[in-house]
């Protein structure tokens, strides 16, 4: 691999759940994205949509020279049932983002890109023990402490809890947990987005940022002790911020990423600013990954019906990413073209 980035290695797109709506998307993006971004789709040629053009290709390099669909073949068995996912394909579906993973380990992928994954059928049918994606992949990259970021071209949220009941954000929560956060996406924002001294806005969790103790006590007993110390070490934060005043256009403008305190906080801005658009990035890894941020869409697999915009941002965020990293990039342009 030579130095020049436009022979940065290709990113690794994985096949994802095959009854799902990952093997029609992935030629969709290949015709978008042709001449921009490179990258091969490793998973099973037989389970792609009837009609599709593909090469099929020994070795990851060969994906930049390609007209068609560059596959890395990894056969999955049994034809699938668009919407229907079989036990026979779960293993495979594995072992496709394991194999991803050494790929770009050992150089031969700049990124991965996971197409989405079902996680009953992967429990079901091979003892899958991780709650999705972003845990397997951590336990694959020796126990990395990661954080999931969603963005999108006008905004990145990262919630500092995900998957909980909103009942149990509040004992969640720690200033342990909130400075890995925010620790990690101000590293991010250097390292993968090549911006030299990232804005970070942190969210409050209580209604108005708790209006000085009237409505919760955790912006002034956590939150805020936490953002002084981090301050101190001279990162550049805002906060604690009353959420329902910080996502529209001219709030946005004055940072580049927001912490917020739980999964609807940050999702809902960003869904409803891009809902087709938007990316799942994973932080923390000592690798690149996106993703698309939807699901395997069963109702519509296999009926042409599958918007592939989403993995069209993911890939080309990867790439964006991938070259940030190789290149070591800094500089002071910020989302909205100041400093």
């Amino acid at each position: 691999m030579t130095s020049d980035l436009s022979r940065l290695a290709p990113i690794a797109l994985t096949m994802g759940e095959p009854a799902g709506i990952g093997p029609e998307l992935a030629p969709a993006a290949f015709d978008a994205l042709r001449g921009e971004v490179p990258f091969f789709l490793i998973g099973d040629p037989n389970h792609l949509p009837a009609g599709c053009k593909f090469s099929e290709i020994s070795t990851p390099a060969e994906a930049h020279d390609t007209q068609d669909l560059p596959v890395l073949r990894h056969d999955f068995g049994p034809d699938r049932t668009p919407g229907t996912p079989l036990g026979a394909h779960a293993q495979h579906v594995v072992d496709v983002i394991a194999r991803a993973v050494r790929l770009v380990q050992e150089g031969e992928a700049s990124a991965i890109c996971t197409n989405p994954i079902h996680k009953k059928a992967l429990k079901d049918g091979a003892g899958f023990r991780f709650p999705g994606h972003t845990e397997f992949l951590a336990d694959l990259a020796g126990g990395a402490e990661v954080v999931m970021m969603l963005a999108c071209e006008e905004l990145r949220v990262v919630p500092a809890t995900i998957h909980i009941p909103l009942s149990e954000v509040p004992s969640t929560l720690s200033q342990d947990r909130l400075a890995q956060v925010i620790r990690t996406t101000h590293d991010a924002l250097i390292r993968d987005f090549g911006l030299a001294t990232p804005r970070i806005a942190v969210a409050g969790l209580n209604p108005h940022a708790g209006e000085g103790g009237a409505m919760g006590m955790e912006e002034i007993t956590m939150i805020s002790p936490l953002l002084d110390e981090l301050r101190s070490e001279g990162l550049d934060l805002s906060g604690p911020r009353s959420a329902d005043t910080m996502f529209h256009s001219a709030a946005r403008a004055g940072y580049d990423a927001a912490i917020c305190m739980y999964h609807d906080q940050a999702l809902i801005p960003i869904k409803t600013i891009d809902f087709a658009g938007g990316v799942n990035v994973t932080l923390g890894l000592p690798f690149v990954r996106t993703s698309p941020d939807h699901g395997t869409a069963f109702d519509i697999a296999g009926q042409g019906k599958a918007d592939p915009s989403s993995l069209i941002a993911a890939l080309r965020m990867g790439w964006t990413m991938a070259n940030a990293r190789k290149a070591g990039l800094r500089n002071t342009n910020h989302k909205d073209g100041t400093r």
